[in-house]
């Protein structure tokens, strides 16, 4: 059986991460993990600790830190090496953090380091087309070298439900981490838009812009916040919400992605609402069945809001068309395909 080394102090459990596993371990490969004390040690710690000799070596997303190490023992067993970082550590610092001008020397530094290591990987995988021509763009990557794989979102976990949601009052669900990128500044500017009080808005999980917006829509009462659900009991949450909202922020990274919340709304087979982007397929780009809008645009998501709201015997049969959708263009059979075209042109270029 054939051997990938899972390289580096990533979390397995990582939707990502788990997804990838899954898929290789179906696809026949045995997957042996080498999790160094720290990073900085991974390549001494291997000369100890021997992993076995594998036909590939893997490093998974977020894990920049660890390619140095992966890479001399890559070049040792002369086996390929596929990176999957999932982000750009320079794209997040200068465009989304914008901690300095991209022209600025932190930001030149980062840039060359990280390209550094990007162009050293016999394959980069990006999260969408978009993401893939920014590493090409701004690394000089070699475009044969980058293939796309999706998100997705664990079949086995997100299923669609027939189950119908409570009539009331109709339910507008957003869940997430609250960044910029997801614009939950303006989920909240849209509900101020609507008067309409059988229509709730939920804004569901944690993090840096939440108390402000909580401290804003206080004297909201079609507006509740609630805490983080369990990953194992998020699809029966999504389920119990009528209309489940994406993403609408403006910066440059949401233009590029297909975000986890997406994925997982259109598995659950409920109406969707997020912003327009150029990273999707074009038959998905092209569809009516997603709640398109553009990004930064309250009123626009308002308008669909109310607009669907309006047929609520509607929203099942657009639900079954969304999940329709989803399995037509992003289920795990469409991932599998993607990571086989990976894995196909890495050992090819080993022969």
């Amino acid at each position: 059986m054939r051997t990938i080394l899972w390289w580096g102090r990533s979390d397995p459990d990582y939707s990502r991460n788990r997804i990838v596993l899954n898929l290789l371990s179906e696809m026949g490969w045995r997957i042996e993990f080498f999790r160094p004390v720290s990073s900085l040690l991974g390549r001494a710690q291997a000369f100890f600790q021997r992993p076995e000799t594998p036909q590939l070596i893997w490093v998974p997303c977020f894990r920049q830190r660890d390619m140095h190490s992966a890479l001399f023992w890559a070049r040792r067993w002369r086996c390929p090496l596929v990176f999957d970082p999932l982000i750009s550590a320079y794209q997040k610092e200068v465009f989304e953090k914008e901690k300095w001008p991209a022209n600025e020397r932190p930001a030149v530094r980062l840039r060359a380091w990280e390209g550094d290591l990007f162009r050293q990987a016999d394959m980069v995988i990006a999260d969408t087309r978009l993401h893939a021509q920014f590493y090409i763009d701004t690394f000089g990557l070699d475009p044969g070298k980058v293939s796309v794989v999706y998100v997705g979102a664990e079949d086995a976990v997100f299923r669609a439900s027939d189950t119908e949601p409570a009539e009331a009052p109709l339910e507008v669900l957003f869940y997430g981490s609250f960044l910029a990128l997801q614009g939950p500044d303006i989920i909240i500017d849209a509900a101020m838009a609507i008067e309409n009080k059988k229509i709730q808005w939920v804004l569901l999980g944690d993090g840096d812009l939440r108390p402000r917006l909580e401290a804003r829509s206080r004297e909201l009462p079609n507006v509740r916040f609630e805490p983080w659900t369990p990953y194992e009991l998020l699809a029966q949450r999504l389920g119990r919400a009528h209309i489940l909202l994406g993403i609408f922020g403006t910066t440059p990274k949401a233009a590029m992605v297909i975000p986890n919340k997406v994925f997982q709304a259109m598995a659950v087979g409920r109406p969707l609402i997020t912003r327009r982007s150029e990273a999707y397929p074009q038959q998905v780009q092209d569809s009516e069945v997603i709640g398109w809008v553009p990004p930064g645009n309250a009123r626009a998501i308002a308008g669909k809001v109310a607009k669907m709201a309006a047929d609520p015997h509607g929203l099942m049969l657009r639900g079954r068309k969304t999940r329709q959708l989803y399995d037509q263009y992003f289920s795990l059979s469409h991932l599998r395909r993607q990571l086989q075209t990976v894995l196909d042109k890495v050992m090819a270029a080993q022969k």
